[in-house]
């Protein structure tokens, strides 16, 4: 398979839809649901439930981002929907290019008729049900998301002018703020990753970049686009901006420092620390230690429940610990333990203990 051309991008938009998204599903990205709930309470309960709606739609328009002007920034995106009829705003955000033309259609007709019946919902159904020649790994949506889905589109017109509101609203009560603080990471993170671009190959690069995510073949596509995230650190959003071109955004918040403004003790250091208090996550990581394991021979080995399983190795991922190889479809094939992540948490948890020393 041929090397995809790399680009590279960056711009606060991409955080400005991202943090929206750690808000509102903290656990997934562990973040403090208190701070969360806080930052959201911030704004009107009309607002909030708006952005809570968004989220089934849509959490990060790839597509749509990657187009808009320089500086790709918040207020860029606000001015940018801000042109954009009401009723368009749903479609524009929702309909990347990995969404299937029946789907589409079938959408755009809901919001044509501002209604929908049972038959839609089957239609829709049908529609989103996971590809049998990519061996089916990912999940269909459920009846209820399917049918808030549909209440959206059918209302996309009031949809669209209440979410571009609440957008606003959030931007002006917390991310314009925000968006001072992150954006000298991710200048800085960019620049790396440049310069690492240069040394590495792209599977190697990507390895490092995304804190571990390993993948078996190259990336299908003719381009592939990277830019830093700090909200998303250390996981990584991936996204279509054509049928040629995806996206991936990967961390760019330092070691030292916290989503939460003003947070004293690294959150990086309090991740990994909360990871191996477990005693079975320490003995998964053990295990990682001396073998690379897929999830059902850790849950064999342990006599887990998957569930089990993928809730500690998800811990362990959040804390860098863990490198997971990705097979087709994107999904975790085998994981293994980061040595290098283990010793930089040691000397993390030394310099933090002993910070006098590092000035000597």
């Amino acid at each position: 398979m041929a090397t995809p051309h790399l680009q590279f991008d960056n711009g606060t938009a991409y955080d400005l839809f991202v943090s929206l998204a750690v808000l509102h599903e903290p656990s997934d990205f562990g973040v403090r649901g208190a701070w969360a709930a806080g930052v959201r309470a911030r704004l009107s309960p009309e607002d909030r439930e708006t952005l809570e709606k968004s989220q089934v739609l849509w959490r990060v328009p790839f597509h749509w981002i990657y187009d808009l002007p320089e500086p790709r920034d918040a207020t860029t995106a606000l001015l940018a929907l801000g042109q954009v009829p009401a009723g368009e705003r749903v479609s524009l955000l929702a309909v990347s290019p990995d969404v299937c033309d029946e789907a589409r259609e079938l959408l755009e007709s809901v919001a044509s008729q501002q209604s929908w019946s049972d038959e839609d919902l089957e239609a829709l159904r049908a529609a989103c049900q996971p590809s049998s020649e990519h061996g089916g790994s990912k999940k269909a949506p459920s009846s209820e998301k399917l049918s808030k889905i549909l209440d959206l589109w059918a209302q996309a017109e009031e949809f669209g002018e209440q979410y571009l509101g609440a957008l606003r609203a959030y931007h002006e009560a917390f991310f314009a703020e925000e968006e001072k603080r992150i954006r000298p990471a991710l200048h800085t993170a960019l620049e790396r990753a440049q310069e690492l671009a240069k040394q590495l190959s792209l599977l190697d690069l990507l390895e490092e970049l995304t804190q571990g995510v390993r993948l078996d073949d190259l990336p299908e596509g003719e381009e592939m686009v990277l830019a830093p995230s700090y909200w998303s650190t250390p996981l990584v959003f991936m996204g279509m901006v054509s049928k040629e071109r995806l996206v991936w955004l990967f961390g760019a918040r330092p070691a030292d420092a916290s989503l939460v403004p003003g947070e004293v003790i690294p959150e990086s250091l309090l991740r990994v620390l909360k990871a191996i208090s477990d005693p079975t996550r320490l003995r998964i990581l053990r295990d990682l230690s001396q073998e690379t394991l897929a999830p059902s021979e850790i849950s064999k080995r342990l006599r887990l429940r998957a569930p089990t399983v993928a809730h500690h190795l998800k811990t362990l991922r959040l804390a860098g610990l863990v490198q997971l190889t990705l097979g087709e479809e994107k999904t975790a094939k085998c994981y293994a333990t980061r040595q290098e992540a283990v010793s930089a948490a040691c000397e993390s948890l030394k310099s933090f203990l002993r910070p006098d020393e590092d000035e000597s």
